[in-house]
């Protein structure tokens, strides 16, 4: 493709340019995919040589140090005692025994487990007290990779803490051999509500995020390897490691009964793709244009229009969006009002176009006040001045949208466009609660796909189908998930690293 200089492409027709961008797009895409390899290898590279680093540290610390230095190698904590900073040591110290007693008690016995998931599961024995058969519960394999993740991020944390610990002691004899005091418990506390103080606000948060987002996906990620579902071949709590079996199963087109798993993955991560297009752009611009026409001069009532518009925010999702089903239901007002004034009726959720388009309209209605409001604080801020220029210059309103107001709205809400398409992949409220995925698509359900697959479910909404049903796959669904994360990850890499508010920072400032 001929590459233009600036001057030839300021000369260039708009249907030239728009050809000329489109073509430009796509010849780039490789040296994105190219760029995100390079730097995940950079990441790795630069990771190994901070970890070989970190090690010669640890061993250069041991040699050269002092006797406390040593012995704090082995009882965490003792360094710090023995230099003054009693509180400090206490915590090391306290970590290291709360470390040991949690692995001799507990986290020893769950990783033991972790290789095998279990191997006696439940059973019935004759009570003589009851008499009757009772269920003798023994290994669970769910348990054990529960625990078995949480005693590995444990040891994590017991590694970095002793690695700081190390790190302390060095610090320590560096102060000391200068001539300078070390900090006191006192100290240590004025400077966590003081210069450290965001650490402080942190460390919770930090922690949650550990516990209930990075934990949690791991074990998806995990389970996806196994064969957890609701029947155990007649163990009851057992499920065993099977590889990458539930990914051949999830993309085998070569059988005649699992096959249906690829089809309706790729039927509906098509319609997903579909989905999250048309309910991120198609509010995007109807809010656009809904705020200019409020913000436009002349209008009257402008609060008013706002007002009405936010209380479709202001009322709970999930029920508007029930009470708006049963409206476009074969039995509901709207086919009600038309058997009644034009003498026919329509099933809105009857087919998979009529469906689609029905759900698509109605989350514009979901999705414009929030856009409105946005973009009505960002259309203040554009300064007048600009559109006076054009005014000066002959611009006309089309023209004046098209090369000031779009550009600028565009350069600020980019990073926001990218999070409402992840969003509304992952929207379950809007399709669950409007038609429950249907109708169904009998084609992809076929062939023992757990789940009954519908025209408008999305990735989301067929995972929550695998994991309610009377023959639930949880493995299966863990697959979905890793597969959703992947597919959405591409496209955010993609997308961000394009997207103009993050090449040219400066533009707009």
């Amino acid at each position: 493709m001929t590459k233009y200089t600036d001057l030839e492409y300021l000369r260039l027709t708009r249907l030239e340019k728009f050809f000329y961008k489109f073509a430009s797009f796509f010849i780039a895409i490789p040296s994105w995919f190219w760029g995100i390899i390079k730097a995940i290898g950079r990441f790795f590279k630069n990771s190994a040589i901070k970890i070989k680093n970190v090690f010669v540290d640890i061993g250069r610390t041991f040699v050269k140090g002092d006797w406390k230095t040593k012995v704090s190698y082995f009882i965490m904590g003792f360094g710090n005692m023995s230099r003054g900073q009693i509180g400090r040591g206490i915590l090391f110290f306290l970590f290291e025994v709360i470390f040991i007693l949690y692995m001799v008690l507990y986290g020893g016995f769950w990783i033991s487990q972790l290789g095998t998931l279990g191997v006696q599961g439940a059973e019935k024995q004759y009570s003589a007290i009851y008499d009757n058969y009772i269920t003798i519960f023994h290994d669970d394999s769910f348990k054990i990779l529960l625990y078995s993740v949480l005693s590995i991020f444990f040891i994590i944390a017991f590694i970095y803490t002793w690695w700081i610990n190390v790190k302390q002691n060095k610090i320590a004899e560096e102060i000391l051999a200068s001539g300078k005091k070390l900090k006191s418990g006192k100290d240590d506390i004025k400077s966590l509500v003081d210069d450290q103080f965001h650490k402080t606000l942190l460390a919770l948060p930090t922690i949650g995020i550990l516990v209930f987002t990075v934990m949690p996906i791991v074990f998806m990620i995990l389970v996806a390897f196994t064969n957890y579902s609701f029947k155990f071949d007649g163990r009851n709590n057992l499920f065993d490691w099977v590889g990458l079996y539930g990914f051949n199963e999830m993309f085998n087109w070569t059988g005649t009964g699992n096959n249906a798993f690829s089809a309706a993955f790729g039927e509906i991560l098509s319609w997903t793709l579909m989905w999250a297009f048309f309910a991120t752009f198609s509010n995007y611009f109807l809010g656009i244009l809904v705020a200019l026409l409020i913000n436009k001069k002349g209008i009257k009532f402008k609060k008013l229009w706002r007002t009405i518009l936010v209380l479709t925010i202001a009322i709970p999702q999930f029920i508007s969006l029930l009470y708006v089903s049963k409206m476009f239901a074969d039995n509901g007002i709207i086919n009600g009002f038309l058997k009644d004034t034009f003498g026919f009726t329509h099933k809105f959720f009857g087919t998979a176009t009529s469906a689609r388009i029905t759900v698509i309209i109605i989350n514009i209605w979901i999705g414009i006040p929030y856009l409105m409001l946005m973009a009505s604080g960002i259309l203040m801020n554009i300064p007048e001045d600009l559109y006076e220029s054009a005014k000066i210059d002959g611009a006309n309103a089309v023209q004046q949208f098209t090369r000031i107001t779009m550009p600028y709205m565009l350069f600020i809400t980019g990073p926001y466009l990218l999070t409402s398409f992840i969003g509304n992949m992952n929207n379950f409220n809007v399709i669950f609660l409007l038609t429950g995925g249907g109708p169904t698509n009998s084609d992809a359900s076929a062939g023992g796909v757990t789940g009954a697959v519908g025209y408008t479910d999305l990735l989301i909404t067929w995972l929550f189908k695998i994991t309610t049903g009377a023959d639930t796959k949880y493995y299966m669904a863990s697959v979905i998930g890793v597969l959703i994360f992947v597919v959405i990850s591409v496209l955010s890499m993609i997308v961000y690293n394009i997207l103009p508010s993050n090449k040219n920072e400066e533009d707009f400032q």
